[in-house]
C-alpha cells in the first residue's frame, strides 16, 4: 500500500556551467542594486544636512559634505554602468543557451534525416516518382477515353478491333444429339412424278 501512494521521485535537474554563471551574474547585479539604493538614501540625507549647515552658518562643513556627495554621485554612475553591463551579459548568456538548444535540435533533426536517407535512397525516390507519374498519365488516358475525346482515326481503330474480336468469337449452332424422326411408309411408296420429256431437236427444227 505504501508503494502505491508513494510519490515518484523526480530526476535531479541538470545544472550546467552556463546556469551557474547566469546565477552568479544575477546575484552580483542584485547586490549592486542594493548598494545603489542605500547610497541614494544616504545622499538624500547628506543633502538635507548640507542645507541645515548653511542655515547654521557652517559653510565649510556644508561645502565638505557636498564634495563627499559629489564623489558618491560619481560612484553611483559607475554602479549604474556596472549593473547595465551585468544585465547585458546575463541576456547574452541566456540567449546563448537558447541558441545551443536550437543547435542541438537541428543536430537531432539532421541525424533523423540521415537515417531516413539511408532507408530510402535517391534512386528509390526517383523510381517511386516515375511510377507515380506513369500512373497519373495512365489515369489521364483512361479519363480521356471515358470522356469521348478520341479522334476519328482512334474511333475507326477501335471499331476494327471490335469487329475482329466479334468474328473470332462467332459460335456455330450445335448439332442435336437426338435421332431424326422416321419418314412415314406412304411417303416412301409414293412414285416419283414423271418429268416432262423434252422434244427432240429434229421436231423443233421441223416445226
Amino acid at each position: 500500500m505504501g508503494n502505491i501512494f508513494s510519490k515518484k521521485k523526480r530526476s535531479p535537474t541538470r545544472v550546467t556551467e552556463q546556469d551557474r554563471a547566469v546565477l552568479q551574474l544575477k546575484q552580483q547585479r542584485d547586490k549592486l542594486k542594493q548598494y545603489q539604493k542605500r547610497v541614494t538614501l544616504q545622499l538624500d540625507k547628506e543633502r538635507l544636512l548640507a542645507k541645515q549647515l548653511l542655515k547654521d552658518g557652517k559653510k565649510e562643513k556644508a561645502l565638505l559634505l557636498l564634495k563627499k556627495k559629489r564623489y558618491q554621485d560619481q560612484l553611483l554612475d559607475k554602479t549604474e554602468n556596472q549593473i547595465s553591463n551585468l544585465e547585458r551579459m546575463v541576456q547574452d548568456l541566456e540567449f546563448t543557451q537558447i541558441e545551443m538548444k536550437v543547435i542541438e535540435g537541428l543536430k537531432i533533426g539532421n541525424d533523423c534525416l540521415k537515417k531516413m536517407h539511408e532507408v530510402m535512397s535517391v534512386e528509390e525516390v526517383e523510381r517511386i516518382m516515375d511510377e507515380t507519374q506513369d500512373a497519373i498519365e495512365y489515369q489521364q488516358q483512361i479519363d480521356e477515353l471515358l470522356a469521348g475525346s478520341l479522334s476519328q482515326e482512334d474511333e475507326d481503330a477501335v471499331l476494327a478491333e471490335l469487329e475482329l474480336i466479334t468474328q473470332g468469337d462467332v459460335v456455330l449452332p450445335e448439332v442435336p444429339e437426338d435421332s431424326l424422326p422416321e419418314v412415314p411408309e406412304a411417303a416412301e411408296k409414293e412414285p416419283e412424278r414423271e418429268r416432262p420429256r423434252k422434244k427432240p431437236e429434229r421436231e423443233l427444227l421441223a416445226a
